[in-house]
């Protein structure tokens, strides 16, 4: 057995010698090396998925003249930027980002999901007075990051590490970045980011007021928790704070306070005030120079205290005191929206309001309900907000059309905003990454989540798997299934004696939930049509929902040569839904489907291949959950007459997004 080497003096320990720092598994190589963010070699194309501008597209549909469109233009809609709200993997999301925004964002806000094993359930509302459902943590955006946490601590550190390394990118040398997090891991967030934006950039640690929460565990109580921690750092010292002023509750009147009421030098020098010499008291000094003195003094702002003879200085009234970083005189959270850990708009105004100015581009990576963005929206900044979640952007989505609407109505400018995700691109990263490029694993992976057994002899090539007596077909991961494939696997599957078939897709052709059921008819199978959900891309994922594609029904109503559309029939895909309550909520979304209608949006100008845009819209609010199903825009096409509809055909696009945020398209043609 060789002998233990001799440490000591002459060959000292590594560990001697090391620097302080945070260290973890996977943030240096096997050769000691700092492991580099890894990211795709070439940006993942961001996919532009729909245009919103509610507001203008309202005047584009009552046909106001070309000067009155433009005079709206000029005085409501800001045409300089386009908003981004992009559902996807932040980090994939950032890393598209660079190409054109490095170095271009002024101000990052983040409330990343706290590594602290807390789960907060949402309450769905159903219809205006069919009760709530409980929507299941399993689906929350925290349990999606707890599996990038698979190791623990190390992959948390490392997660956290990677996201702020392309943040710090991002930020423009005058940028700053606020960082959100609790008790349990705030001290770890503080030292990673050290690391990252260096310890000398360190601002301030902002205390920030939190749901109240009382904490319990293995026979303890703790002190109730009322506060997070917001760390503030700047990217260098060429960033400038603001506004450093906080609003008061009452307006303070004016004041005369003594001068030498500051505590610092010990032997300050003395002052001579009105012809008189003075010495502050021990520990004190005074608050201003001799030469401000005099000027004060000429000014009126001095005068001798009638009873001590002490100097004294008139402090004017005001609503405004100094900004500290003791930020609980306003809330931390709020409760608009009924999404968990929901920011209040008070401490993002103040945020936005110290940090960044008019115009400014504010990002917020875990965007959640859209508070950032909103806040962003109001005080004129711009803004790109990402989420992993789809209820996140359905959420932010309706929030943000909100705001659009109030502010037109107020007569104040406001910006369009784009829906963006990565798409097909987001699949084929992960699959040259964790699968190697082969379809063969990409259909094995599928086949495992969804619980069903590969066959090993397939009596066909389109049936790649069985579960509980039901032949199961996998599409390709670049492709979107079509009624032409269905109707080949629902022939192989009659062929080889099925009752029953599942087709498992990432995209299924527009109606074709409604097509499938001629197909049923013929072949006398049960068919479903089953998404194959993007959770299965997360490292260390074990289960994830399958969910069937939902169905939409939507008719034209013409009069006087103008269109509007209505709702004629929905099937919910009751994505997301506990699954303890699923056969209660199938035979509702059979009784009362529309209940289950949280949003929905028309297209009156689609063409394939273009993003959908929302030219009509109806939602339901937190306190408002009477919904429409019928447009009352009146759409009138150009090509139409005053006396009627001339000939032609149109296509009109019909969105509608279920209380789970999954939307389900429709396509119908309007002849004109």
């Amino acid at each position: 057995m060789p002998n233990k080497p001799q440490y000591g003096p002459d060959n000292p320990h590594p560990l001697s010698t090391m620097k302080t720092e945070l260290v973890w598994e996977g943030k240096y190589d096997e050769y000691g090396n700092r492991r580099p963010v890894k990211l795709p070699t070439t940006p993942l194309p961001l996919q532009r998925i729909e245009t919103i501008d509610e507001p203008l597209d309202r005047e584009k549909a009552t046909q106001r003249s070309m000067f009155d469109l433009e005079g709206f233009v000029q005085k409501a809609h800001r045409d300089d930027f386009r908003n981004m709200l992009i559902w996807g993997d932040n980090k994939l999301a950032m890393a598209s980002l660079l190409e054109k925004f490095r170095g271009k964002v002024d101000l990052i806000y983040i409330d990343p999901p706290f590594f602290s094993g807390s789960d907060q359930n949402i309450l769905i509302k159903l219809g205006e007075n069919a009760g709530v459902i409980e929507k299941e943590r399993s689906i929350l955006e925290e349990v999606a990051y707890r599996n990038v946490w698979g190791l623990g601590a190390s992959s948390f550190c490392h997660w956290m590490y990677e996201l702020l390394n392309i943040m710090k990118d991002l930020l423009d040398s005058t940028g700053m970045i606020f960082i959100r997090f609790d008790q349990y891991w705030s001290h770890y967030v503080k030292i990673i980011a050290d690391d990252v934006f260096g310890k000398e950039n360190f601002q301030n640690e902002i205390v920030v007021k939190r749901i109240y929460k009382n904490v319990t565990g293995q026979g303890r109580i703790s002190i109730p928790l009322a506060t997070d921690s917001l760390f503030l750092y700047f990217k260098t010292d060429r960033a400038v704070l603001q506004n450093t002023k906080r609003k008061l509750a009452n307006k303070r009147e004016g004041f005369w306070r003594h001068m030498d009421d500051s505590s610092g030098l010990r032997n300050p020098p003395e002052r001579v005030i009105l012809g008189r010499t003075f010495y502050p008291p021990l520990g004190k000094h005074f608050k201003f120079g001799q030469e401000k003195a005099d000027l004060m003094v000429a000014e009126g702002k001095i005068r001798l205290n009638p009873n001590t003879g002490r100097p004294e200085y008139w402090v004017e009234e005001t609503d405004e005191a100094p900004l500290n970083s003791n930020w609980t005189d306003i809330s931390g959270y709020s409760f608009t929206t009924d999404y968990p850990t929901e920011n209040s708009e008070p401490l993002l105004q103040r945020v936005l309001e110290v940090g960044s100015k008019q115009n400014d581009l504010v990002a917020d990576f875990f965007c959640g309900s859209g508070t950032t963005l909103a806040v962003a929206e109001k005080l004129g900044r711009r803004w790109i907000g990402v989420d992993l979640g789809r209820y996140a952007i359905h959420t932010t989505r309706k929030r943000l059309i909100q705001v659009q609407r109030e502010l037109h109505e107020k007569g104040l400018p406001y910006r369009s905003f784009d829906v963006f995700n990565l798409g097909r691109y987001e699949r084929q990263w992960w699959q040259m990454e964790r699968l190697k490029g082969a379809d063969e694993e990409h259909r094995r992976i599928v086949l495992q989540f969804y619980k069903a057994a590969a066959l090993e002899s397939s009596p066909s090539p389109l049936l790649h798997g069985k579960k509980a007596g039901a032949f199961v077909h996998v599409d390709k991961i670049d492709s979107i299934f079509t009624y032409d494939e269905l109707k080949k696997a629902a022939q192989a599957a009659q062929t080889a004696g099925a009752r029953e078939l599942h087709c498992l897709a990432w995209e299924f052709e527009m109606e074709l939930a409604l097509k499938k059921q001629a197909i049923e008819a013929e072949t006398s199978l049960i068919i479903r049509l089953k998404y194959i959900p993007r959770e299965i891309m997360e490292p260390n994922r074990t289960e994830c929902q399958f969910f069937e594609a939902g169905y939409l029904e939507a008719e034209a109503v013409k009069k006087s040569g103008k269109v509007d559309i209505k709702l004629v029939k929905f099937a919910p895909a009751l994505a997301e839904a506990p699954e303890k309550e699923m056969q209660a909520l199938r035979e509702r979304a059979v009784k009362s489907p529309f209940d289950f209608i949280d949003f929905w949006a028309v297209d009156f100008e689609h063409r394939p291949g273009k993003p959908f845009e929302h030219h009509w819209q109806d939602f339901r609010t937190r306190k408002d959950r009477s919904l429409k199903t019928m447009t009352d825009i009146g759409w009138k096409y150009e090509n139409s007459s005053a006396s009627g509809i001339s000939d032609g055909k149109k296509q009109v696009c019909v969105k509608v997004i279920d209380v789970f945020g999954v939307d389900t398209t429709t396509v119908i043609e309007v002849e004109v």
